[in-house]
């Protein structure tokens, strides 16, 4: 409970905006129910230990043995607790067990851990003292004679203790028909982000370790499931553009660029001060499409990609770090494969970093580019240009990401992943008089990479391929923020997602409705005359109504889907919130109803998504 006190404590600005709705007795309950399970999911080995039958336990290496079982598991569950403290700032939710597997290839989370403890120095001196604690008061058993040692009395608190924790690990014997879940902590919260108030990181990271994440619903049948909802496009090939003049593709995602640091998007913030931190970007929304509202659909990097390149959502964890990475995946690349494309994806950090080259090649890429092809190229720098932690700085490797495309043979589809506008918040030196410090740790980043994007720019636009290319910038996930605005459960996903065509033939300007990461990949292939089926969940936004537009997120154990103005909120059994966005943006006031449409349309999306993963159906 004391590491949940600093936890909210150093994410305050998460959850200060719905604070005063929340019900402490309810918090209270729910967070008793949680740690409970953890207690005993973390100290069963010790349990056992401690409460063994026989004489061996009276024995003092035997008890100084227990001790240090008890010291040690209880200090990585409060390292767990604390670590989640800084780590949740970034996700906006609790670590799950995917963590593992999302940073097994990078070598550089050490220079990320120390240079977290020196920010966060407090953190490890409450920490200490808890841990120090933990040992201090710790109170052995004394040691007993045989004589007056009697078998019997043993057993009696051993074989208590089994029901006892088997009821702890499963949250509960009261109308409890499962174990506890993640999502069982929505019950006590009102929007999905403050969950991570209720729960612990252990039993987050215990909860899901090994476990099948896709597991189909039924919400309804197969006939009721396909006239709902369907994933399958199968484009009208007579309303479709011509193939023969090929456009190039290059998308680019941008590192944590959220709608906040734009001007464009905010005029009228702070009185209609705000200029925000993207200069160039603001210049090229201004001789682009976009759309009202555009949003990112999950809070991590490993969510991105598939949603951008596939048009598949983060539900429950992120697909390719699950069993069900080996399935079949259609993506932009492999589909523009097959009509003469060349692909290659650009990633700026060590090869293999964030599972993002498996990913990239599983889904159809020719090339992946990385910062060992970069330092093989002696036209550039080298490890001179790495940022020391992650990866190449943005403005070289944009820079290599220009060559390179004019090395290939046209028509082409290329994405590169930017990296500096990331933790742990750091520009190039040459730089830093240049872009000092600004409110947020974050604002000088945005700038470098800003400039950095108008650098590739000016170099791309002298290459023969700009004219015949198609651009889409987007960006990963957003990152913290400085208005209340973009707080909410809905604002923490507020991104940009804009397409620039150099030639001038596509329309320009804002388009009403809502776009997201998701329709990426169908409304490029619309643009291009793609004229086979595909399984894309998203949608095509040049020939969608505005009124039919939507967006699908989930976090923290809840799935939000918005449509028009509004907004609603389900656990997974039912509709826990609903909002009106543009009569109560900030979403403090949840409707008594909601349409009934939206659910049986979100439901029919999360089956057709449990379904085709557990049965290998993301390809036609």
């Amino acid at each position: 409970m004391l590491c949940r006190i600093v936890y909210v404590w150093e994410n305050w600005e998460l959850f200060a905006g719905g604070w005063n709705e929340l019900s402490l007795w309810m918090l209270l309950r729910g967070c008793l129910r949680f740690d409970t399970s953890a207690i005993f999911y973390t100290n069963a080995l010790y349990l056992i230990i401690a409460l063994i039958p026989f004489t061996i336990r009276t024995k003092q290496w035997w008890n100084i043995l227990s001790r240090i079982i008890y010291g040690i598991i209880n200090s990585i569950a409060v390292i767990a607790n604390l670590s989640d403290a800084v780590y949740s700032q970034f996700t906006g939710r609790r670590t799950t067990a995917s963590f593992f597997s999302e940073f097994a290839g990078d070598d550089n989370l050490g220079t990320i851990i120390f240079t977290e403890i020196g920010r966060h120095w407090y953190l490890v001196l409450i920490g200490s003292i808890l841990i120090a604690s933990l040992w201090l008061f710790y109170k052995s058993e004394k040691n007993e004679t045989k004589k007056t040692l009697r078998t019997f009395t043993y057993w009696i608190p051993l074989l208590v203790s089994i029901p006892v924790t088997l009821i702890a690990m499963r949250g509960g014997i009261i109308n409890t028909y499962r174990p506890l879940s993640l999502a069982d902590a929505a019950q006590y919260v009102n929007r999905p982000s403050e969950t991570a108030i209720v729960l612990n990181t252990p039993f987050s990271v215990i909860r899901t370790i090994g476990k099948t994440a896709f597991i189909d619903p039924k919400y309804f049948n197969d006939t009721e499931l396909t006239l709902i909802y369907n994933p399958e496009h199968y484009p009208v090939t007579d309303s479709l553009p011509s193939l023969d003049n090929k456009k190039n593709v290059v998308i680019i995602i941008l590192e944590s660029f959220g709608r906040e640091y734009t001007g464009f998007f905010n005029k009228d913030l702070e009185d209609g001060k705000y200029k925000g931190y993207t200069p160039f970007i603001d210049s090229l929304l201004s001789v682009s499409l976009t759309w009202q509202q555009t949003f990112a659909n999950g809070r991590r990097s490993i969510d991105a990609m598939p949603a951008i390149l596939s048009s598949i959502p983060m539900f429950i964890e992120p697909f390719f770090m699950t069993g069900y990475s080996l399935n079949r995946i259609t993506s932009l690349a492999g589909l523009l494969k097959d009509e003469g494309y060349n692909s290659a994806f650009f990633h700026g950090a060590n090869n293999g970093s964030m599972g993002f080259e498996n990913y990239a090649l599983a889904a159809g890429f020719d090339q992946y580019l990385g910062r060992n092809e970069y330092n093989n190229d002696k036209r550039f720098g080298g490890n001179n240009d790495f940022d020391g932690t992650w990866a190449i700085w943005d403005e070289p490797f944009l820079q290599f990401y220009a060559t390179k495309m004019s090395e290939m043979e046209e028509p082409f589809a290329t994405a590169v992943f930017t990296a500096s506008s990331h933790h742990p918040f750091v520009i190039p030196e040459q730089y830093k008089d240049i872009y000092p410090e600004e409110e947020l740790v974050m604002h000088k980043c945005i700038r470098y990479s800003d400039n950095a994007l108008r650098k590739f720019f000016a170099t791309a636009s002298q290459q023969p391929w700009f004219k015949n290319t198609i651009f889409v910038i987007t960006n990963d996930h957003t990152n913290i923020s400085n208005h209340d605005i973009y707080k909410t459960p809905q604002g923490l996903y507020r991104g940009l997602l804009f397409i620039y065509d150099p030639s001038g033939k596509l329309p320009r300007g804002v388009r009403p409705g809502i776009a997201s990461q998701i329709d990426i990949m169908p409304t490029l292939l619309g643009l291009l005359g793609y004229d086979r089926p595909f399984v894309a969940f998203g949608q095509n936004l040049l020939e969608t109504p505005a009124d039919s537009m939507w967006t699908i997120n989930y976090n923290g154990g809840i799935y939000q889907f918005m449509q028009g103005d509004t907004l609603i909120q389900f656990d997974g059994n039912q509709i826990s919130n609903c909002y009106d966005i543009h009569s109560d943006p900030y979403m403090k006031h949840s409707l008594p109803h909601h349409p009934k449409k939206m659910e049986l349309k979100l439901k029919a999306i999360i089956q057709q998504y449990m379904k085709r993963m557990s049965e290998d159906r993301l390809t036609l």
